[in-house]
């Protein structure tokens, strides 16, 4: 961060993705047998982060995935998701229910954005929410880093948020694919580990 002078009061971790649904046995990929075990260490690899951010005034902020309930309760799914994951139903990721939350081991988060795309940005309050808050630096993490956490990554970009992915802060179904997608993501922002953040704001 040596071009951006570090403020923790304008600083928020934004959480993509995890989600009871997501990393719980009991949700709806855990029911699936859909796991892995990088995605599984996340909470309590970022929850010592969260603990400095907090005591450092600084934000947390969770966007959560969300499948919107239609008539009878039937999700809106996308095909392209209903191929990749034919397994999600009823009740899965439903706003307001405990799948749809944040995992109980980085609770709570200061702000909560439903999120319906890979994107956080896509048709949300959450550009509307940071900049009511004052937030300008975005440390990302979550799930998965191709998908969710690289495309809000580079929608912050655009709209000039100074953002640090996280690179053990989030994870993907592949090595590999985490590897690539880090890499590419130091092109739009900085990459920095969670180590090396928590030091930020301890330093604060």
């Amino acid at each position: 961060m040596s071009k951006n002078p570090f403020d923790p009061l304008t600083t928020a971790v934004l959480i993509v993705d995890l989600q009871n649904d997501f990393l719980d046995p009991k949700g709806a990929y855990g029911r699936s047998g859909t796991s892995n075990p990088d995605i599984a260490a996340l909470p309590a690899k970022v929850g010592p982060l969260l603990a400095e951010v907090r005591k450092a005034g600084g934000w947390v902020v969770s966007t959560q995935f969300t499948l919107v309930p239609g008539k009878n309760g039937e999700p809106f799914i996308s095909n392209h998701l209903k191929k990749l994951r034919p397994f999600l139903t009823k009740g899965d990721f439903m706003p307001s229910s405990w799948g749809h939350s944040l995992v109980n081991e980085l609770q709570p988060a200061d702000i909560t954005i439903e999120k319906v795309a890979y994107s956080a940005f896509y048709q949300s309050r959450l550009d509307f929410a940071l900049n009511r808050a004052g937030i300008k630096t975005l440390m990302v993490c979550g799930i998965v880093t191709n998908g969710g956490v690289a495309s809000t990554v580079r929608d912050a970009h655009v709209r000039d948020f100074h953002t640090i992915t996280l690179e053990d802060g989030c994870a993907a179904f592949s090595k590999e694919t985490h590897d690539v997608s880090i890499a590419s993501l130091e092109t739009v922002g900085e990459v920095m580990s969670i180590y090396d953040a928590i030091n930020l704001f301890k330093g604060c």
